[in-house]
Parts: C-alpha cells; structure tokens; sequence
C-alpha cells in the first residue's frame, strides 16, 4: 500500500491536525490520487493531509467459503476496509514524524469512503485509531449483505480458490462486472461492498447506531442539493408503470406510501422523481441518521448541505462536486476537468476549506472572524431539538444560510420503512 502525504514545511515536531481521506468510487473504483484531493492547501494552513487507495472492487470485497477458511477470523472480504485500517494504523506510528499528533486525527472522505467511515465507527477494531470524523455524502444505514449471502456469490464466480487464483489480475478485473448490477437496489443490500462479517463488522450500522454501539466522536457531515440526478442518467426508468415497478421491487408492501411520497402525475415526473428517490436512500437518509445518533449522544455534530451550483450549471449539484471546494482545489480540477468557476465560486472554497481545517484543529468548524481577514463563520451544533443544517449556497445574498433540516417528510418515510425492516 502506498500513502501521499502533504506537510508544511519545517513541521517537525509541531503536533499538527492530521487529515486522512477515504476516496470515493463504489467500492469498485477511485483514487487517493484524484486531482480534487491534492493536500497542498491544507499543509500549507498547518495540518498534515493523508491520502490512500485501498482495494476495491472484488479485489477489495470478495468473499468466498475457502477464504473464509482460511482466516483465522473465519471470515472474506471487507479487505478494502482492512487497508484503510492499515494505514490510519501507520498514521498513528509514523506521523509525528511529519509533524502531526497521533492524537488529533479526522478522517474524512465522500460517498464509498464515506459510507466506509460511518462503518469504521462501529468496528471494535478501528477504535482508537482516530478522533473525529468528517463525512461527505455518506453511503450510510443502507441495509448490507451477510457474510453469507457474499460467499455465494464468490461461489458464482468460481467453486474452485486454487483455479481462481490463477486468473491474471486483469481475468480478475473484468468480473467485477458480474457482480455488480447495472440498476443499484434501494433498499436492499449490495453484495460488493462492505458486508456484515460479525468480525469486523458486527452488526447493520443502524442497529448499531439505535443501540449506541458506535464510537461517539466530533462529527461534520453532509450531502448535495442533487446528489440522484447524474448517477441515475443510464436507469432505464422512463414511464409511470416502469416507475411503479421500481417502487414494487424496493418496498414490497409499503410501494403505495413510497409512492405518495415520491409521486408522479405523469411520465415526464419520472426521470425527476428517480433522482430524489436515490438520493434520499442512497445519502440523504444515512447523513440524517447519523447526525441524529451522534447528536443524541452529545457529540459535538455539524451538519452542511452543499447547493453552490457552478456559472451556467442547468443542475447539480452532483454527487462529489463539493470535494474542491473543500480542498480549495478548484484551480486544478477545472483546469483538469475543463469545469468553470468565478469568484462566488472561489469564496465558497474558501469559506468551506477553512471550516474543514478548523474542525480538524478544534473540532468546531465555526470561526468569530479575526483581524488577518478570515470571515466569521456561524455554524451551530446539529441538534436534536434544533437541527441546523449550514448551506453552501448558489446566490450572493445567501452565499451561507441556515436552515433546518432537508427533506425531512421523506426522510421520515424512509426511517420507519428501514426500521420496519430490520
């Protein structure tokens, strides 16, 4: 495993903030190298920036019965959080040899790493290993497969682990393919992905987060104003009774009050309705849940919504798009990426990038203002009774605002569904 690592210059020995970063993609793809995530701008406001790859894909989460036997835990997959595991591991015996504390780590990362965080914070053997956690758009309080359920499907690809063994990485690769379906299910469980192993992890988060089982830290989490509109462009879901199907094969007996809470009036409803449905299954709802675990055991919690949309943008904005923000590496991505951004654009950067340093060095992303120019930023604790949420916004006379909560009505819907469930 390789790790990038970022430092201001001559840190040694300065007991810095220390910010480790989970990349995105699926878990069947992504890159701690990705452009959106270069650490120079946070070393250079004084803290230490640590990213990595970490298996994926069936590299990353294939489970099979030989493999399992071949464990001393008895268990297969989740190799990719065992890498993420590894290195917040070597981050605590190394970094203060660039300057950070071992004591004063947060991770962070958006969708898969995430979705990876909010399960690291329920593993017995991730504890300890840091101290605050920032989440973006997590993949979180989705229902996973048993450890059971992902032998069978390594099963399904080959009976035989010595023959499987001799596949070249590439064979390997090509059939990630197999194993993932080309229309993601909503409410049931994805089997290449982290997986409940009783090990590792021990329980679905949201038993574990109903029952406290979780390692209640300083939390800064959120998701995008349209986090479903890009990632369901290939769903071949165009009319009501296609729409209707989808509502059928993910809530059972419960499609009627799924779909009156999701309507649509006719077929050009369709494509917008798909959107908002995953994005309240697949973000929404798990940025909620945690928020109001975490909140409900006093830990210090700030929730964001991120609705900055960039110059001539029809929509969005998407799944991911918040990462140079916060990374104020907007320059470099849309150099990269051919993206454009004007200066509202540059102070949401700024304004967000400096709220993620603070939480690292304090654990508060709120600042008063001061006389070197940094802007005041308001930013109350996400609380039960008070669910503030700060947003990112798209105009300049509300560049950052308060409201509570998002979508709640469906949120609310959705909570009950899974619960019913579990």
């Amino acid at each position: 495993m390789y790790l990038n690592v970022w430092a201001p210059a001559q840190a040694r020995g300065d007991q810095l903030p220390v910010l480790v970063w989970l990349h995105g993609g699926g878990f069947v793809g992504g890159s701690g190298s990705d452009v959106r995530c270069d650490g120079e701008s946070f070393a250079a406001a004084g803290a230490i920036v640590v990213t990595l790859n970490y298996r994926s894909g069936l590299f990353g989460f294939l489970a099979h019965p030989a493999l399992s036997a071949e464990s001393e835990s008895q268990t297969s997959g989740n190799y990719g959080l065992l890498d993420q595991i590894a290195a917040l591991r070597w981050v605590r015996q190394n970094i203060a040899a660039f300057g950070g504390s071992a004591n004063r780590v947060t991770v962070f990362g958006v969708s898969a790493g995430s979705a990876a965080i909010s399960l690291l914070l329920t593993s017995p053997q991730a504890r300890g290993l840091f101290q605050q956690a920032a989440l973006h758009s997590p993949g979180a309080c989705r229902p996973l497969a048993s450890l059971q359920t992902a032998e069978q499907l390594g099963l399904s690809l080959g009976k035989d682990i010595n023959a499987m063994r001799q596949w070249s990485a590439q064979e390997l690769f090509a059939k990630t393919s197999l194993a993932v379906p080309a229309m993601r299910g909503l409410t049931t469980p994805r089997v290449l992905r982290p997986i409940r192993d009783g090990w590792l992890i021990p329980n679905d988060e949201l038993k574990a987060l109903d029952a406290g089982e979780f390692s209640a830290m300083p939390i800064l989490l959120g998701s995008n104003a349209d986090e479903g509109s890009k990632l369901t462009t290939s769903w071949k879901i165009e009319t009501v009774a296609q729409y209707r199907e989808l509502l059928a094969a993910n809530f059972g007996a419960a499609a009627d009050e799924a779909l009156a809470h999701y309507p649509v009036s006719d077929d050009t409803d369709v494509r917008t309705r798909v959107a908002d449905l995953f994005a309240d299954t697949q973000f929404n709802y798990g940025t909620w849940r945690l928020a109001d675990a975490f909140a409900g055991q006093g830990a210090p919690t700030y929730r964001y919504l991120f609705s900055r949309r960039r110059p001539d943008q029809g929509d969005g904005p998407h799944h991911g798009e918040e990462v140079s923000y916060v990374f104020n590496t907007l320059a470099l991505h849309d150099q990269r990426q051919r993206f454009a951004h004007n200066e509202l654009d540059s102070s949401v950067a700024r304004a967000m990038h400096s709220a993620w340093f603070r939480f690292a060095q304090s654990g508060n992303p709120a600042s008063p203002g001061n006389n070197l120019g940094d802007a005041a930023l308001h930013w109350p604790a996400y609380k039960r009774s008070n669910p503030h949420c700060l947003v990112f916004g798209d105009s300049l006379g509300d560049l950052i605002s308060l409201r509570r909560g998002w979508r709640d009505r469906e949120i609310a819907f959705l909570d009950k569904y899974l619960h019913a469930q579990h």
